[in-house]
């Protein structure tokens, strides 16, 4: 009987510190990020490649910024929005890559929990806002194409001012209750997340919580942006290519076509791997983890690289500004 009493008061004092435990884990301090799993051994030789890109997406935006303002000739609302995409992209690429090389180079994986669902809100919002962007700038060429006569009484620098802080709002408004759900939930199973940045999936499955309301939300917010953006990107489109087959010569054709050749294959460069990484994040319980987390540091960090080099080698106006400055440097 006395043994009895012993092993029930020793289970109670173990369940008690079980739940101390819990209740003081409910809020972390830290989450822990563990960079890829599975490839720890190779975390230096993967940075070279990272760091590679950043700084050449730090180089290739500064340049475009650099050029647009200094050029009187470029201040036009195509090179006003390309401006606004540059500065999206140094913010999303900064955003990750700082603390993802210190956890390659330094093995520094600790991240305060604000700073986590800061890095959280800052990666989706300016995600959703380089969506809005490509919206605003197939805008631009639907305008520009079908309607040139009014396109500088249309958009005007005032209406590509309120474009910006419609698409910068919209986006934040969006993605705020990200951070805010994420805040509530009770954290209690591990904070430990198997990533190189604190993406909002990653961060809600480990609370111990019914997660569904964060889950719908992230997908209602995917379709609101991806779905509805794409959708007018593809009407913009339809009427261009419309408006540019009715064009009497070739010659003109292929000349127009190549005034938004260069935005098409920035979207394609963002939007197709985009939706890849969505569904494999979402449905894809087959793909390795260590494939996945590559694949999504790679889609922040190959689009704000090649932006700028492609902007740069097929906008003429662009590249003629650029080839003055190393020329006149070099005589």
């Amino acid at each position: 009987m006395q043994e009895r009493v012993l092993y029930l008061r020793v289970g109670c004092l173990l369940c008690s510190m079980s739940d101390a435990n819990i209740s003081n884990f409910t809020n972390p301090s830290t989450f822990i990020l563990l960079g890829i799993p599975g490839l720890e051994a190779a975390h230096v030789w993967i940075s070279i490649p990272f760091c590679t890109m950043y700084a050449m997406a730090i180089l290739g935006n500064f340049t475009i910024l650099f050029i647009v303002k200094t050029e009187p000739s470029l201040h036009e609302p195509m090179y006003y929005f390309l401006c606004m995409l540059a500065v999206t992209d140094l913010v999303l690429s900064t955003s990750i890559l700082p603390k993802t090389l210190s956890i390659f180079w330094f093995s520094s994986r600790e991240i305060d929990f604000s700073a986590c669902l800061t890095q959280l809100f800052f990666i989706h919002t300016f995600l959703a806002v380089e969506s809005g962007i490509f919206v605003a700038m197939a805008l631009d060429r639907y305008v520009a194409i079908c309607d040139p006569l009014r396109h500088s009484t249309i958009l005007t620098n005032h209406v590509v001012t309120k474009i910006g802080l419609a698409v910068l709002l919209r986006s934040s408004l969006l993605v705020f209750p990200y951070p805010f759900v994420a805040r509530q939930w009770p954290y209690c199973r591990s904070n430990i997340i198997a990533h190189t940045y604190c993406e909002h999936i990653a961060v809600v499955k480990l609370a111990c919580a019914d997660i569904r309301v964060s889950s719908y939300y992230g997908l209602f917010v995917t379709f609101c942006v991806i779905s509805l953006d794409v959708f007018f990107i593809s009407v913009s489109y339809t009427q261009i290519l419309r408006t540019i087959f009715s064009l009497p010569t070739k010659d003109t054709r292929l000349k127009t076509f190549g005034t938004c050749g260069s935005h098409f294959c920035v979207i394609l460069a963002f939007y197709i791997p985009g939706l890849f990484s969505f569904f494999t994040q979402r449905f894809g319980q087959n793909v390795p983890l260590h494939f996945h987390i590559l694949f999504a540091n790679l889609y922040l960090l190959v689009p704000p690289m090649l932006n700028p080099i492609i902007y740069g080698v097929r906008t003429k106006q662009i590249r003629n500004r650029l080839l003055r400055v190393f020329t006149h440097k070099w005589i």
